[in-house]
């Protein structure tokens, strides 16, 4: 069974369980999926696979850091923790991230096989770690990591 369909299933639990915040995500991931669907072309009814649902998903998390973000610095801190409870339920679907300290391990070996030595060239050495961990490392954890090695 496909993340996707996982997914859709989750629907029903929810209702069963009247856990309505994680019905109200399950709902509003299902919704995204579908407009990745149309948006790449394909019958709304398709199953997307498991890369574009992690895709989709890590997108509909980022927003909801933004809106923390956003909520907590305009002083609304009842409306941030509603967006934290549907962060938590978003990244249970997500694979855990790398440490910084493993991302380090990778950069500085990246650092070596591509020979930089200088700054000028610590955003091609980025690209390139980033194309070695997608879906596995945050970017800002990359680039600090990148950062501080030249630091």
């Amino acid at each position: 069974m496909s993340l996707h369909e996982q997914i859709k299933g989750e629907i029903k639990e929810a209702m069963k369980a009247k856990d309505a915040v994680r019905l109200s995500v399950v709902r509003g991931m299902v919704a995204a999926f579908v407009n990745e669907l149309v948006a790449t072309s394909k019958a709304p009814d398709a199953i997307l696979d498991d890369e574009g649902v992690l895709k989709v998903i890590k997108r509909l998390s980022n927003q909801r850091k933004d809106s923390i973000k956003q909520f907590a610095d305009g002083g609304r801190p009842e409306l941030a923790e509603g967006e934290q409870a549907e962060l938590a339920i978003l990244e249970k679907y997500l694979p855990t991230l790398m440490s910084r300290e493993e991302i380090e391990v990778v950069a500085r070996a990246k650092k070596d096989e591509l020979g930089v030595t200088d700054k000028a060239k610590a955003g091609q050495l980025t690209g390139a770690i980033m194309k070695d961990l997608a879906g596995k490392a945050d970017g800002g954890d990359v680039k600090a990591v990148v950062d501080a090695l030249f630091a």
